[in-house]
């Protein structure tokens, strides 16, 4: 299914190295922010209190939040329907010398001042250990699935492509964490789910294009490497319009509807996928080709001679 076909390639590689150089400054920005700022990490990494609350009528989330924020934590909660509209979930940060019933009591205390029948139904309390557990198994997960495609990408293609797309889904990474920590904006496990599925989703707009290059490298023997890389971009640009317009178009429904449980998730995969679009085109398929990526690592087999597996490698376009 195709919205148009663009018939002339567009010189996409002719700017390659312009824009790799401001990926690189973005690139720097956000690893400065991560090392002096740091993220703000949520109450599941850092460690506090989660109480189950339930009103008689639907809870005004609004009111319940500016009650709770009176008590001095300020935006540092985490407020949240559950189950129904009638049942919340308020997390807490760890305060220095308040225990964790000290914190329920004076919650539940403030929040009766405004609903006199609303009851606490749970009350948990999540020590930092546990946070740091998460932050370990968090980074463990994400090792893997950066191990898991260079393997595939190294299988799928050649070592080069390998390289330059893990290079790509990195840089895609390392910028949303960059926002995350510039802004200071909440940095939960859904966030962290956002970043993991930001990998996958940017490394398959990847293979797409790299598959286009493969293609043709094997059909079109007059192109040179920029040229076949132009040509597989430009092919693959309806496919992207249509992929990327549908998956941001509910993205931004959850962005804007979702209210704030799905906040930062949306917020993290609509830079994940801006980014991810971005660098497929001029990160990914850059490095092939400065890599030094030509037609004879497809086409050939280890002795030089043409692959017989390959109906096009007699063929002259």
């Amino acid at each position: 299914m195709e919205f148009f076909r663009i018939k002339k390639d567009i010189p996409f590689m002719k700017y390659a190295f312009i824009l790799n150089v401001i990926s690189v400054l973005v690139f720097v920005a956000a690893v400065f922010f991560l090392v002096t700022r740091g993220l703000h990490l949520s109450v599941e990494f850092t460690g506090g209190t989660v109480l189950e609350v339930h009103y008689s009528e639907p809870a005004d989330i609004a009111s319940v939040r500016q009650t709770v924020s009176r008590l001095g934590y300020g935006d540092d909660i985490l407020i949240q329907t559950f189950g129904s509209a009638n049942d919340v979930m308020i997390r807490l940060p760890l305060r220095q010398g308040v225990t964790s019933q000290e914190q329920s009591d004076l919650t539940i205390e403030a929040l009766r001042q405004v609903t006199p029948d609303v009851i606490l139904r749970k009350v948990e309390f999540i020590g930092p250990q546990v946070g740091n557990e998460l932050v370990h198994k968090g980074l463990l997960a994400l090792g893997l699935v950066v191990a898991g495609v260079i393997i595939y990408l190294a299988f799928r293609f050649e070592w080069k492509f390998g390289v330059a797309g893990i290079l790509a889904n990195l840089h895609d990474v390392v910028i949303i964490l960059g926002f995350f920590a510039f802004f200071q904006w909440e940095f939960s496990l859904s966030v962290l789910a956002a970043v993991l599925a930001v990998l996958g989703y940017s490394v398959n707009e990847t293979v797409v294009i790299f598959d286009r290059v493969r293609e043709a490298f094997r059909r079109y023997r007059k192109l040179n490497t920029a040229e076949v890389i132009n040509h597989a971009i430009t092919s693959t640009m309806s496919r992207t319009i249509i992929t990327h317009g549908s998956t941001e178009a509910v993205v931004l429904c959850m962005f804007f509807l979702g209210g704030p449980t799905l906040h930062y998730f949306a917020l993290a995969l609509t830079i994940g996928i801006l980014f991810g679009i971005y660098s497929s085109v001029f990160v990914a398929a850059a490095l092939v080709m400065w890599f030094g990526v030509k037609r004879e690592d497809f086409i050939k087999d280890g002795k030089g001679k043409h692959d017989p597996h390959d109906p096009n490698a007699g063929a002259v376009v």
